[in-house]
């Protein structure tokens, strides 16, 4: 079966993808790889272009006809996107609320994370490997950082204003932050299709951490210039126990950011969330 495949150009989605990418696993599945920015995916899933891809676990809350695949999702545990300033600009999670702040992308979970922290604020969209210079060139007060980003941002020049990792944990009793996760399109994958492809990206994932020096460098090309120390140190925070599998733990963690977004009237109807 020819399937299309979504996952972005960063180190933890190639490592988690790697043996498919690499033929390390064989399979029913002819799989055409897109690898595009999350924000790109989000929009592509809007409009049912890919059988499957990974998308923003925000931007699930504006889907129809998919399912969660329960491996693959990026969980961060008590960390998670942050709030970076110009270290000559600090602000205070109150003064962010009256801050232009650069975001990457609106249906990311990152920002709707912001918007639950500290409510409405003027957003200014941009490439998400571009807010640090948005935010040193002037352009916004305060910069949404995700990815390598989060742990590789240059500490000569800018500060943490909020980590919403920690904001996330200290909120919700220590449940895992639901970034990012895999979905399946049912207009195109029977269940049972669904299913198969479930079970073989498991064991995609499961190969990569039982081989993690192979798959390190595999991943390193999508490291846009990260030493080999952080683009590791990267993986290891997002490729997790909840990444094989997000179980009952991380299933929580998504309905509660739904929760948390309609109650705030962020989003107008229950979500119904449905891993496979």
């Amino acid at each position: 079966m020819d399937i299309t495949l979504g996952h972005t150009p960063d180190a933890d989605d190639a490592f988690m993808f790697y043996a498919l990418a690499s033929g390390k696993l064989g399979s029913i599945f002819v799989i055409k790889h897109v690898i595009q920015d999350i924000e790109a995916l989000n929009r592509r899933a809007l409009k049912h272009e890919l059988d499957v891809t990974a998308v923003s676990a925000h931007a699930y809350a504006h889907l129809k006809d998919y399912v969660i695949l329960k491996s693959g999702g990026s969980f961060g545990l008590n960390y998670g996107p942050i709030v970076i300033t110009r270290k000559e600009n600090m602000m205070s999670p109150a003064q962010l609320e009256n801050a232009t702040i650069a975001i990457p992308g609106k249906l990311t979970s990152a920002n709707l994370l912001l918007k639950l922290a500290i409510g409405k604020f003027k957003e200014k969209v941009v490439p998400f490997e571009t807010v640090p210079n948005a935010v040193a060139g002037g352009n916004a007060d305060a910069g949404l950082v995700i990815h390598e980003a989060q742990i590789a941002y240059d500490k000569t020049k800018f500060v943490s204003a909020l980590d919403l990792g920690h904001w996330w944990s200290k909120n919700t009793g220590n449940l895992p932050v639901p970034l990012g996760i895999n979905v399946a399109s049912t207009r195109t994958m029977s269940i049972a299709q669904i299913k198969q492809f479930s079970d073989l990206f498991t064991r995609s994932i499961k190969y990569g951490l039982d081989n993690i020096d192979a798959a390190l460098e595999y991943a390193m090309q999508f490291g846009r210039g990260q030493s080999k120390e952080t683009i590791r140190k990267f993986i290891e925070m997002y490729v997790n126990n909840l990444t094989l599998d997000m179980g009952h733990e991380g299933k929580k963690a998504l309905e509660e950011m739904f929760e948390m977004a309609k109650a705030r009237k962020m989003l107008e109807s229950d979500i119904q969330i449905e891993v496979v």
